[in-house]
């Protein structure tokens, strides 16, 4: 389900085609190797142009309690990360959704450093907003979303000033 796009805005002019499932898996494995190689410089960014950036989020495994890394995309909302908890616009949500939904604390690495967050699904106005500015980086978000049969949970990342005990990426 998505929200209703504000007037105006133009909508997609045809069913968005989405790359087969062993390719967005391979894309983003050969990011994540980016970044154990050549480090946070080379593979994450800040947004920019295209209005999204990458990041790396560290979250607690919801059944093995260990560390557990992606690189997802990304946009900026006053202090606040939001990102899209989307599974290559597959059915099943992502492993790092479910296990910030058991463990809401969880830690980010930026171009310029780590910070310690904590999530929270956006819901009512905040999520039609932060939608909105999702749809200013991809006018097909409504298309891809129609494609899931979940609403696509669109995921705050708050700065945390405590570091709480059991809170992912301590090491």
């Amino acid at each position: 389900m998505s929200v209703e796009r504000p007037s105006g805005t133009p909508g997609p002019s045809r069913t968005p085609r989405v790359p087969p499932r062993w390719f967005v898996r391979l894309a983003w494995s050969v990011h994540r190797g980016i970044y154990r190689v050549l480090g946070r410089r080379v593979a994450l960014w800040r947004p920019g142009r295209k209005g999204w950036g990458t990041l790396r989020l560290t979250t607690t495994g919801r059944r093995t309690g260990r560390e557990r890394s992606v690189v997802i995309g990304y946009f900026e909302d006053g202090p606040n990360l939001v990102a899209l908890a989307m599974n290559g616009w597959g059915d099943a949500e992502p492993a790092w959704w479910l296990n910030l939904q058991a463990q809401a604390d969880a830690v980010v690495d930026l171009v310029d450093g780590r910070r310690p967050v904590r999530a929270h699904a956006a819901a009512g106005e905040e999520r039609q907003r932060l939608w909105a500015r999702w749809l200013t980086v991809d006018a097909n978000l409504d298309a891809f979303a129609a494609l899931r049969p979940l609403e696509t949970a669109v995921v705050v990342l708050a700065p945390r000033s405590d570091a709480s005990p059991g809170a992912a990426g301590t090491g």
